[in-house]
């Protein structure tokens, strides 16, 4: 009974948090400052009640665990102390949060009879026409009066010339491609400083980025005021990642860097610490010639021209509208390189040009941003990483590197854990999700760790290689190389979890764990669940009519003297899905007559269970009006928050497929 008692009296601490949570929730809403405030402090408080007790009373000792076991306890519990730290600096962010939409609203037209002149620049080196096209007619559809569009091409390539022709755009190249995107930018704009209608702004999109008819008009009001030097707009995708894709959940889990641009962002702004992410930005010109152009000492030039702008008196705002959409990198090699460099450019920010300890002319809230961002990189992957290896090291060597029992973790850790997931969730309207969070760490973490010893230890220059779109997915491809470690892990635990079973000395490890051996089998069977969940990611399934975005419209579809009413219910360029059709045979022709396009040629494909699939034949000037009715509305593409049922089907569709 005293046991029993013990162990039901190790829940107290987590019910207080799940009553709070049901008592307070349902009567507040995630823009009170002070129930966001009390919530993420007592998040903190938890935490760092947890690491406290994880300091004083987990951690072998050298008298009665040995060298070994002191040693591998402590790196441990000091990488999680870090990746606390860097959580708690998120939590402060989160307790404050801007909205500027009625700002933007109120300053449409500050510049009263004489709209200014803006540019907007389209950073290309390698894309391909259907990615590119796309491109320039949501810019062909903008309706602001005063904006010159330009491709710069680094790929100099002289096909482009024309297409951009086509779509009232200028192709512009240079002689060499020092620099990367940084640097392209840096020439046109100094060619255009020359001319008389030289730019007041300049918008800047990658290749693979639609701008929606709004951008500009939006983006421009917040410069009413003369202090801010950068307006950043979020990035949504009309594509799922290959996370969403490879595992069947795209309509159920947002993708990764929703929390970043939907939630953190705001918050930063309201601190005065948004951040420039490159595309979906503009900036003011005069406060870019002040400080001599995009700088180029990192290749992740966008966080660093919001560092040098505010040190120069200019700020960097968020405007939380949803005014362009992108390509999400469809692959997952491109994935993870993405990110990688993304970690490299942060270290050569902090090793090169911004130490957040020792730099002046910082404000004190940009050294907490930077530091920030500097323990995210070199914290959250390294602490997933280790994660996996510490379950290995008691099951092979009987090294223990937390000694704790079931109802010390009950007791510390599920009060903490309770509340990262509740006050997350809260906040975000769902996006915070346990074991996929995990996944979407892991599938990156070598690559990502190796990039930040390499950016912070070496002095460079440092190789990286641009992000690709576009290509053939038309195959599964099972990314071996990337498969290979986690298969390996798997193994390991696998083998780890039956060696009591056949090995004295394994089974004398039990034993030694004493109540501590159902935590590690606990951690254990999670670290098996993760694994699973990430190769499976690694078998990259095809990309079918790809890229596409969901879409529904009545239209009207005649085929020889018949004409129906029908649902479309997926569009694209070459393609439709639609519904309410019956009687047809495959090769028939017709036209389908939709919105804003047309009366587009169509041959009939195949049937499905609810109407066919259709090929469609549009015109050059049809095909341009699909891309700008897919991509330049005013609408949010993507999955909003997660729904875990359809999440569970989704998994379950992806087992069976293998």
């Amino acid at each position: 009974m005293l046991v029993l008692d013990k162990y039901t009296s190790s829940f107290a601490g987590l019910a207080v948090v799940i009553g709070l949570a049901m008592l307070l929730l349902p009567l507040a809403s995630p823009k009170k400052t002070w129930v966001r405030v009390f919530l993420l402090g007592l998040t903190a408080v938890l935490g760092w009640r947890y690491i406290f007790w994880r300091i004083t009373e987990t951690v072998p000792s050298l008298e009665t665990a040995g060298l070994i076991d002191a040693i591998a306890g402590w790196i441990f519990v000091g990488i999680e102390a870090l990746t606390l730290l860097s959580s708690t600096l998120a939590y402060m962010f989160l307790t404050r949060r801007k909205d500027r939409h009625e700002e933007a609203d109120r300053n449409l037209a500050w510049w009263g009879s004489n709209p200014p002149r803006v540019d907007l620049y389209i950073a290309t080196y390698n894309e391909e026409l259907e990615v590119l096209e796309r491109t320039l007619a949501g810019a062909q559809a903008l309706d602001y009066p005063n904006v010159r569009v330009f491709v710069l091409d680094d790929g100099r390539r002289e096909w482009l010339s024309d297409v951009c022709k086509r779509y009232g755009a200028e192709h512009r190249t240079r002689p060499d491609n020092n620099h990367a995107k940084a640097g392209n930018i840096n020439y046109t704009l100094a060619q255009r400083l020359k001319d008389q209608d030289a730019p007041d702004f300049v918008a800047v999109l990658d290749a693979d980025f639609v701008p929606h008819r709004n951008f500009v008009r939006r983006a421009v009001a917040l410069f009413h005021d003369s202090g801010v030097g950068l307006v950043q707009t979020p990035q949504h995708f009309f594509n799922p990642d290959p996370i969403q894709h490879n595992l069947h959940i795209a309509s159920a889990y947002p993708d990764e860097q929703r929390f970043f641009f939907d939630h953190l962002e705001p918050a930063r702004d309201a601190w005065g610490v948004a951040v420039c992410c490159g595309t979906s930005s503009m900036v003011r010109v005069s406060a870019l010639k002040e400080i001599g152009g995009l700088p180029t000492e990192s290749v992740t030039e966008d966080f660093l021209l919001t560092i040098r702008l505010d040190s120069h008196g200019y700020r960097t705002i968020y405007l939380n509208e949803a005014l362009t959409e992108g390509l999400a990198p469809e692959g997952l090699h491109e994935y993870v390189v993405q990110r990688g460099r993304w970690c490299l450019g942060m270290m050569q920010i902090v090793r090169n040009v911004y130490n957040p300890l020792t730099s002046r002319h910082l404000r004190f809230m940009q050294r907490v941003s930077l530091l920030d961002s500097l323990l995210f990189w070199t914290t959250t992957f390294p602490f997933r990483l280790i994660s996996l290896v510490c379950p290995l090291l008691y099951w092979y060597f009987g090294i223990i590197v937390v000694q704790a029992s079931v109802t010390d973790i009950t007791s510390y850790y599920l009060p903490y854990y309770a509340a990262v997931l509740i006050t997350l969730n809260w906040i975000s309207g769902g996006l915070i999700w346990p074991v996929l969070n995990d996944v979407s760490q892991l599938i990156a973490a070598w690559p990502i760790t190796r990039a930040a010893a390499m950016g912070l230890l070496t002095k460079g220059p440092h190789k990286f290689r641009v992000t690709a779109k576009g290509g053939d997915r038309t195959r599964t491809v099972i990314q071996w190389p990337m498969m290979k470690p986690f298969a390996i892990f798997f193994v390991l635990t696998v083998v780890g979890l039956l060696l009591p079973l056949v090995n004295d000395n394994a089974f004398a490890h039990v034993s030694r764990a004493g109540d501590g051996i159902r935590v590690i089998l606990f951690w254990t069977i999670y670290n098996l669940l993760v694994l699973a969940i990430t190769m499976l990611v690694c078998v990259e399934r095809p990309r079918a009519n790809r890229p596409q975005r969901e879409h529904v419209e009545m239209a009207m579809v005649s085929v020889g003297m018949q004409r129906f009413h029908s649902w479309v219910l997926e569009l694209g360029v070459d393609h439709a899905r639609v519904r309410g059709l019956s009687g047809l045979s495959t090769g028939e022709m017709g036209t389908i007559s939709l919105d804003d396009v047309g009366d587009v040629a169509l041959r009939v494909g195949a049937e499905t269970n609810d109407g066919y699939r259709l090929a469609l034949r549009p015109t050059s000037e049809q095909r341009d009006a699909i891309l700008r009715k897919l991509h330049t509305a005013d609408l949010r593409p993507g999955a909003g928050q997660g729904n875990l049922s359809v999440m569970i089907r989704g998994w379950m569709r992806t087992l069976a497929s293998r």
